[in-house]
């Protein structure tokens, strides 16, 4: 058994992806379009991708980086909240700023660095230092993570809800909150 989750058993799982792409590569790559679909069975919703702008897609759409960085903080959250509510931790807001670090190289590029900033609001009376260490209990095993090169870091602002202001969603103009 595993020390995290008692329930945890031996399993493998296995996960599908279909993508679709249909276009032309002949006229050069600064031209062709980088817009594809991926269906994720047996999810319903379909999803439309593209390149980063700097790669010649288009950035009204997701790119498989922001899609990598999504799926590290999905998994985050979700790690998390199992853990705090099998822990008997009542989370009453959770949002994440992340943001993933792709430098040029000249051997190959790749993602770095993942910074998870989750914004954490647990009900009153709850043990800040408990919450943290589920925040890093949660990030051990955490799978994307886990199966990342990538460091991934997570820095946490936990705040009980009596001293909660207002929430947003963290968007180009966020910032740490302070409680009023």
């Amino acid at each position: 058994m595993s020390p995290t989750y008692g329930w945890f058993m031996t399993v493998t799982h296995s996960y599908r992806a279909s993508l679709v792409w249909s276009g032309s590569t002949g006229a050069g790559y600064r031209v062709y379009d980088r817009t594809h679909r991926v269906a994720m069975p047996p999810a319903v919703a379909e999803l439309e991708f593209s390149a980063d702008p700097s790669f010649g897609g288009e950035d009204r759409q997701p790119n498989p980086e922001q899609l990598l960085l999504a799926a590290a903080s999905s998994c985050q959250l979700l790690s998390f909240l199992a853990l705090a509510a099998r822990a008997g931790i009542d989370v009453v807001h959770y949002e994440d700023d992340a943001e993933a670090i792709m430098p040029s190289a000249r051997d190959g590029m790749r993602i770095t660095a993942i910074v998870l900033r989750p914004q954490i609001v647990v009900a009153d009376g709850t043990g800040i230092d408990d919450v943290r260490d589920l925040v890093h209990t949660a990030h051990e095993s955490c799978y994307i993570a886990n199966s990342l090169t990538a460091d991934v870091t997570v820095d946490p602002f936990i705040e009980p809800a009596r001293e909660q202001s207002t929430h947003r969603l963290s968007g180009a103009d966020s910032g740490t909150e302070q409680a009023p």
